[in-house]
């Protein structure tokens, strides 16, 4: 029978349901709401084969759908959002992601978030390997897939209904759920998203221990803010119970031996390790702390004395008792949350509330690195910044680049509406959150981003440009995530020649190189560049989370030929996917499939005016001190690398001269890295794609070699 939808109703169409065939629906859904219409597409031979599922799903078809010249605001930008063809098993671990992809307000090009929560599963399960949106509403609407009817529909929402994140998501899963919340899932970004350049999305699911709708965030690039603008209120699937059998496996009893050997693993080394099951990310602070690396006061400084008062021992009293996942039985089970939390701050002062996280991005970017060592601070940021639609990374170094510029005089409290931005002032901090929200005040400049900031200082305030590039912790346009790069050659890279901007989720080597030492030599690094990128990318393209694949390993993997690559998992994801899809593999396979996908994002860059040498700079705070009072404090350090590295005595020279000296070493050393990087990638000295690189990789389409002609 037909759901009876409060919501009033502007298109509807029936469609066939269709069981998912190893791992593929083999259609797509494209949504106009421009004219609220709906289209059902195939998928192609070439789409599945070359771009797999995920983000190459998504790529191919937003390259399709825009030209060079679409702004992030135009109608024809499109949202898109997929899983892949291992994405929704419950038997593997960490099965259970969506990749979102978009045009950024922050960097003007591609831009892709990977998230939990269970709506590209359920998307697939309802019929569609993949979803476009496209077009923008002339009033705000909710879109709603229902898999058990077979139903597509836009709706206009109750205009009571909240603009914040957690009711929207309670009102769907109530409404939708029809007494069962549990096979909806929703996404929706919140009120601040659209006064922002940073808006994130948040995917949600239900969690039955706690009765609650739980949310997972597509944070990076402003992708929420291209939700927003769209006027989107909610995108809903509801699909039917998941099991085992609903992604047709093409070899069950592999899958099932594979998925039970890792999850087993898991179960046994994890309260050994990180312990991700009973703290989650946070154990990272302290760690990060111990080797320096932790961002500091707009990353100047790696630690702090405080550190310890927002690590794994303070959440683990902090976070709710119990095993929590962000997908069906995943063992990792590190999506903890914070119940009952009181709020101090904003329209829900005084109330008692569920706070998902925070993790280890949040505290820091939210926490140290604007100067606090709060908990209870960074978990209420972490509320409002779900709850508004706003990236934590981004806000959080955003705020830190403010506060510096503030200390420093670049801006005054006539700039700033009389907020007082000096380091670890965590009320202005949740101020400017609050004002996001609303439309207001110095916060609407803070939410342009640290690259519009800069702009908005030097041409208004006549702030110092030089400088302000110096500590200005954007690349691309998009923020920093938070790890000092300083002592690590190998994340500098990592962050620079990232495909999006400086977010870690493409070459995370800090803890590899400077935990570890597994990378001491110089090729090693640019080898890692290639075959680290190329390797994550391959979970985007599945629909998979990378978390247990390396952060929890196998007990004798230090003692392995290549312990950074953790090649047990790494063969054991390769008889997963085979078992799936009935596609044979091996690891090699595995990076040669990514590199078609990794390839082609870097020459969508360059369709949109990006992707070239110029565009993988990075400020020179990621990669050395940028003031006195950074070189002070790691003063024996630099001495020592001055005289051992550079061959000068620093005993003669002036702090200035011994700066000046750092930094020419330090960015030559980048400039090197770069070189070494783009030779093994198969590409030009200026960072493109060379012809015989797309012929190898097989998209050498006419439109791919017509774009790269131009710079061979």
């Amino acid at each position: 029978m037909m759901q009876n939808y409060s919501d009033s109703t502007i298109a509807f169409q029936s469609y066939d349901l269709t069981e998912v065939r190893h791992g593929y629906t083999d259609r797509t859904l494209k949504i106009d709401i421009s004219n609220n219409t709906f289209e059902i597409k195939p998928v192609s031979n070439v789409m599945k084969e070359k771009f797999i599922g995920g983000k190459g799903f998504d790529l191919y078809l937003l390259w399709h759908a825009i030209t060079g010249n679409t702004k992030w605001d135009n109608p024809e930008n499109e949202i898109c959002i997929a899983s892949g063809p291992l994405g929704g098993t419950p038997i593997y671990p960490g099965s259970g992601k969506s990749i979102v992809t978009t045009i950024s307000p922050l960097t003007g090009s591609v831009i892709d978030s990977n998230v939990g929560g269970y709506f590209g599963p359920y998307l697939k399960f309802a019929g569609f390997d993949a979803l476009e949106i496209q077009g923008k509403a002339e009033e705000e609407v909710a879109i709603i897939i229902d898999g058990f009817e077979g139903t597509l529909r836009t709706v206009k929402p109750p205009k009571e209904l909240s603009e914040e994140a957690y009711d929207i998501t309670d009102y769907y899963h109530d409404m939708i759920g029809n007494g069962d919340p549990r096979n909806v899932s929703v996404v929706c970004s919140g009120t601040a998203a659209k006064h922002t350049l940073f808006g994130c999305l948040n995917f949600s699911w239900y969690d039955p221990a706690r009765k609650a709708v739980r949310i997972k965030q597509a944070g990076r690039g402003g992708i929420g803010t291209v939700f927003s603008d769209k006027r989107i209120k909610a995108l809903v699937v509801k699909c039917p119970r998941v099991t085992v059998g609903l992604n047709d496996p093409a070899d069950k009893e592999t899958l099932m031996r594979v998925g039970r050997a890792h999850s087993t693993e898991i179960r046994e080394v994890d309260l050994k390790q990180n312990e991700m099951s009973t703290i989650g990310t946070t154990h990272l602070v302290t760690i990060m702390d111990d080797y320096d690396l932790l961002p500091t006061n707009n990353f100047k400084f790696g630690s702090h004395k405080d550190a310890s008062k927002m690590g794994g021992e303070v959440f683990r009293k902090r976070f709710n008792p119990g095993f929590d996942g962000c997908w069906i039985g995943c063992a990792v089970s590190c999506a903890h949350c914070v119940k009952d939390f009181e709020l101090t701050t904003g329209p829900k002062k005084g109330k008692k509330v569920l706070v998902d996280g925070p993790e280890y991005e949040t505290i820091v970017g939210c926490g140290s690195n604007c100067g606090v060592f709060d908990a209870d601070h960074v978990i209420e940021m972490n509320y409002w910044c779900d709850t508004y639609g706003l990236d934590t990374i981004s806000l959080g170094t955003a705020i830190a680049f403010a506060m510096e510029c503030y200390e420093n005089g670049l801006i005054t409290k006539d700039h700033t509406g009389g907020l007082e931005l000096n380091f670890g002032n965590k009320e202005m901090a949740l101020e400017l959150v609050h004002q996001m929200a609303r439309g207001e005040g110095f916060g609407l400049i803070v939410g342009k981003g640290v690259r519009v900031m800069n702009e908005i200082f030097h041409k208004e305030y006549k702030a110092d440009r030089d400088f302000m590039n110096d500590i200005g912790m954007e690349a691309k346009g998009l923020e920093f995530s938070q790890y000092i790069a300083k002592e690590s050659l190998a994340q500098q890279g990592g962050y620079g020649l990232a495909l999006k901007g400086p977010q870690h989720d493409e070459a995370w080597l800090i803890f590899l190189d400077m935990v570890h030492n597994y990378m001491p030599a110089f090729e090693e690094k640019a080898e890692a560049l290639h075959w680290f990128p190329m390797f994550r990318t391959w979970f985007g393209l599945c629909g998979l989370c990378k978390l247990p694949w390396n952060d929890v390993q196998p007990a004798d993997n230090r003692d392995t030929p290549e312990p950074a690559k953790v090649m047990k998992h790494v063969k054991w994801y390769s008889e997963y996917f085979t078992a799936v899809t009935g596609r044979p593999i091996d690891p090699d396979g595995m990076i040669k499939m990514s590199e078609v996908v990794y390839n082609f994002q870097r020459i969508f860059n360059l369709r949109m005016g990006h992707g070239r040498r110029a565009d993988d700079r990075i400020p020179f705070r990621a990669m050395g001190p940028v003031t006195e009072e950074e070189y002070l404090s790691r003063e024996e350090r630099y001495d020592t690398q001055i005289k051992e590295l550079i061959g000068l005595n620093p005993d003669k020279m002036s702090l200035n001269e011994k700066m000046n000296s750092l930094r020419d070493y330090r960015e030559d050393r980048y400039e090197k890295l770069i070189d070494a990087v783009y030779k093994r990638r198969g590409w030009t000295n200026d960072g493109v794609p060379t012809i015989e690189k797309v012929k190898d990789l097989g998209i050498d389409f006419d439109d791919v070699i017509a774009l790269i002609s131009k710079w061979q």
